[in-house]
């Protein structure tokens, strides 16, 4: 089998063809109003047959734009990242829009690089959930600030304005703190990311407010942060309070993967859960319904989220006037399973 690869059918070759200018090609393939049907037809029919495709590098590079989204995340493996991407596709796709995903692995570097490269790509607009380690967002002013709009989903940043796609997390941490409470847990861990990030902050925020109004006293030695909030890090972070002189008997779990970890840590000690230590996630990851006992959690609407992100995006790049900086909040839920139901 020859590995010589077929030379590439540009419209020049669709225009000699068909025996027309290649302008004419080019309005066809656009269902330009000026082409007649017929010859609209003719050349997508040619088009096909000879396996032509449309030149995208080129075309962003006469308009100085292209039909391509920018989307940066800090991990694509994810459950919540991924169903953001996913919806963030999914309507990037109806829109006639493509997707180009970059991850920065919750570096600061990384993001910093991947945004420049995305940029130089000439998207359309770019999506962005920070990295953990990012506090400056210097990078993502410049971009803006060419005129390429960034939206903010989930992970925005707390001293750069601009458009963002939220959740309530002060509620929801509540929520899910208050849950733990009514259960009949009196001493209360929290595992969360770095407090620079803004969603982590705000979740200790709604985690202090349940305790304050229930007259518990916040113990900041149960307030554990993590680097990444991984199942290995719930486990070690769940190992050194259970093995303290004064173990919790409840953990609330900025994310579902360190509170799985969480999990596996009581069951390797001892831990009877929820009798002794009542464990609640963030998220609602399929994994909770996985791991036994299934892991009680509060929803994120992570697939919502990225189709407002990507129609905001879409509605700052084309309009013709400066749009408002909008601040897109969605509603979450407490989903109670086994993992924290002591009283039923």
């Amino acid at each position: 089998m020859s590995n010589k690869r077929k030379k590439q059918v540009t419209i020049y070759d669709l225009a000699t063809e068909l025996n027309v200018a290649p302008s004419t090609v080019s309005r066809a393939l656009k269902d330009h109003y000026s082409i007649g049907k017929a010859t609209i037809t003719a050349v997508k029919e040619l088009a096909r047959k000879r396996g032509y495709r449309t030149n995208i590098l080129a075309s962003s590079l006469r308009t100085r734009e292209s039909n391509t989204i920018g989307v940066l995340v800090p991990w694509i493996n994810r459950p919540f990242i991924s169903s953001l991407i996913h919806g963030v596709e999914a309507a990037a796709r109806e829109s006639g829009y493509n997707v180009i995903i970059s991850q920065s692995q919750d570096s600061y570097d990384h993001e910093v690089a991947n945004a420049k490269t995305l940029f130089s790509s000439r998207i359309h607009a770019l999506v962005v959930s920070l990295a953990m380690q990012t506090t400056d967002y210097e990078h993502l002013e410049e971009i803006s600030s060419s005129g390429t709009p960034v939206i903010f989903v989930d992970r925005v940043p707390s001293t750069l304005d601009g458009h963002r796609v939220v959740i309530d997390n002060v509620r929801s941490a509540r929520l899910a703190t208050q849950h733990l409470i009514d259960q009949g847990c009196r001493r209360i861990a929290l595992f969360k990311g770095a407090s620079h990030q803004i969603i982590y902050h705000e979740r200790e925020c709604g985690y202090r407010e349940a305790l304050q109004a229930n007259d518990l006293r916040v113990d900041d030695e149960l307030i554990l942060t993590s680097d990444h909030l991984t199942l290995e890090e719930g486990n070690r972070l769940a190992r050194q309070l259970l093995q303290s002189p004064h173990p919790p008997d409840g953990i609330f779990s900025t994310n579902d993967n360190a509170a799985v970890g969480a999990i596996k840590c009581a069951r390797e000690l001892g831990v009877a859960v929820p009798e002794q230590l009542a464990i609640i996630g963030f998220n609602n990851d399929p994994v909770c319904e996985i791991i036994d006992p299934p892991l009680s959690s509060v929803t994120h609407p992570a697939v919502e989220m990225g189709r407002m992100a990507l129609q905001q995006a879409l509605r700052v790049a084309n309009a013709k006037m400066p749009v408002t900086e909008r601040r897109i909040e969605l509603e979450t839920q407490l989903v109670p399973r086994a993992s924290s139901l002591r009283r039923r």
